[in-house]
């Protein structure tokens, strides 16, 4: 079993004092991801998700009851599997239930320069998106109707927080990902390069059940803060603003809502 070799020397589990587990800790705060080029993915889903990719994964961190538990996930791999106390179990988890199983994955940012060199028939971009949860809902969704990128503007939550990459249940590592892209200059650059940019908005001009051309090439959807929307500046960047015709008396809908039906209808245009 590959968590053999994971146990000190005199076969004790690592503590959350130990190095390894202290420096895997820092992966918890922005800064400390930012720092190593690192973050941590936890639970079943989202390790196998990154172990699909060995060359992306540092270590993993597993109690005795996860590694026996996900036993035949951890004997096939040969990225090092080290077995932790549940305190540091729980010192890594940013959830109130730790699954005891835990990734450190190298970060996956790709530049904004590869997204505008080969635009995808598909991307999203988020300004000023606040709720980590959204950005890996977003993710997820995004992966889920074949986008190839999801660009975080500047000011964004970070997709690689504990939060986002449970929401994204895997998807973080199917989707290029950028983060902290300036969209006043990335919009109108792929713009030039054909995609069609569309800024989702309540009050659009454009009724997305009325789109037919505009979704046929290369789309990127752009979508706002989760409170105040597509900033006006960068809806000016777009082609078109775009709202959601709604038949019943809600008011609005939810970020992620909004996402997962312009990026589903868009997939069905260019299918």
């Amino acid at each position: 079993m590959a968590t053999s070799s994971s146990h000190s020397a005199h076969g004790e589990p690592l503590t959350e004092r130990s190095a390894r587990v202290a420096a895997a800790r820092k992966l918890t705060r922005r800064a400390g991801r930012d720092a190593a080029g690192l973050f941590l993915a936890e639970g079943r889903q989202a390790v196998a998700e990154a172990l699909a990719d060995p060359a992306g994964v540092r270590e993993v961190f597993a109690t005795d009851a996860a590694a026996a538990a996900h036993r035949d996930l951890l004997a096939s791999t040969t990225v090092p599997v080290r077995i932790v106390t549940e305190k540091a179990a729980a010192g890594l988890s940013e959830t109130v239930t730790p699954q005891g199983l835990v990734a450190v994955c190298a970060l996956r940012d790709v530049p904004a320069e590869a997204v505008v060199a080969h635009p995808p028939r598909l991307a999203v971009a988020l300004a000023e998106l606040a709720d980590p949860g959204n950005a890996g809902t977003v993710l997820r969704t995004a992966d889920a109707c074949g986008a190839g990128a999801v660009v975080f503007g500047t000011g964004s939550a970070d997709p690689y927080g504990g939060k986002a990459v449970r929401a994204s249940a895997g998807s973080v590592f199917h989707v290029d990902v950028v983060r902290g892209a300036s969209l006043e200059t990335l919009l109108p650059a792929l713009r030039q390069h054909g995609v069609t940019v569309l800024a989702a908005d309540g009050g659009g001009e454009a009724a997305l059940d009325e789109l037919t051309d505009e979704l046929a090439g290369p789309v990127l959807w752009l979508f706002g803060n989760e409170a105040r929307g597509v900033p006006a500046d960068l809806a000016q960047l777009a082609d078109a603003r775009v709202r959601i015709p709604m038949r019943g008396r809600a008011e609005s809908l939810n970020l992620a809502a909004a996402a997962a039906i312009c990026l589903y209808t868009t997939q069905l245009a260019q299918r």
